[in-house]
């Protein structure tokens, strides 16, 4: 699928398959034992990995033979919690829709950018091929490093809604297939600024991007 340097290490990115699992959730096993009590990181079951290798959507990064990172993709299940509707996205078209997953880099290989690295490679893939139109994503607020993550590849939020039983989540998208373009109308709000933030979200800004003021983090919302 695509070997060469990242940012130092010679790694060999690969589709990975049911043989891979042991190793998969040894990674995960990894980052969970380093994670702080209160992270947002929310861990995979084995049944949950084994319809991702099923459905063919989980890529893992190989340095010297031993699996270092992986991030997944997900065919999403055409429920009532599905994405597409919070976006207002056309209900026939719903199966056209992929989630960005969960991206596991063990601790001992943190700092080579490989959590974005592989999700450049997975966006490639997608925006070749012809099976989906749009990705989605959820990212709780203050989830900086996850929300860092989406903006660089392009995600920009539709909505920011309770999900999940009641957490607030930002619903991130991106069309692989066409371009969206801002008319430029730019405004900034503090991301503790829920009411605000979905007043225009429901008036068609979308957040494209963020930044640090002081203590405080701000959206960037255009339309």
């Amino acid at each position: 699928m695509w070997r060469g340097d990242c940012n130092g290490l010679d790694i060999e990115v690969m589709y990975l398959a049911p043989t891979d699992l042991q190793e998969i959730e040894a990674v995960q096993q990894a980052v969970m034992d380093e994670m702080s009590e209160g992270s947002h990181y929310q861990s995979l079951s084995t049944e949950e990995f084994v319809k991702l290798l099923t459905d063919r959507t989980l890529i893992g990064a190989y340095y010297k033979g031993a699996l270092i990172a992986f991030r997944a993709l997900l065919i999403p299940p055409l429920d009532d919690e599905h994405l597409g509707y919070d976006i207002g996205y056309p209900f026939d078209a719903l199966d056209r829709i992929l989630y960005q997953e969960v991206t596991n880099v063990h601790p001992d290989y943190r700092g080579y950018g490989l959590q974005q690295h592989l999700g450049k490679i997975l966006m490639k893939e997608l925006e070749h091929g012809s099976r989906f139109d749009l990705i989605c994503a959820t990212v709780a607020p203050f989830n900086i490093p996850s929300l860092k993550d989406k903006f660089a590849l392009g995600l920009r939020v539709g909505a920011l809604k309770q999900k999940y039983g009641g957490k607030l989540r930002y619903i991130f998208m991106k069309e692989l297939h066409d371009d969206w373009r801002p008319t430029g109308e730019t405004t900034w709000l503090d991301m503790g600024d829920t009411e605000q933030q979905i007043a225009l979200l429901k008036a068609g800004w979308y957040g494209t991007s963020m930044t640090r003021d002081g203590e405080n983090w701000l959206v960037k919302y255009e339309r």
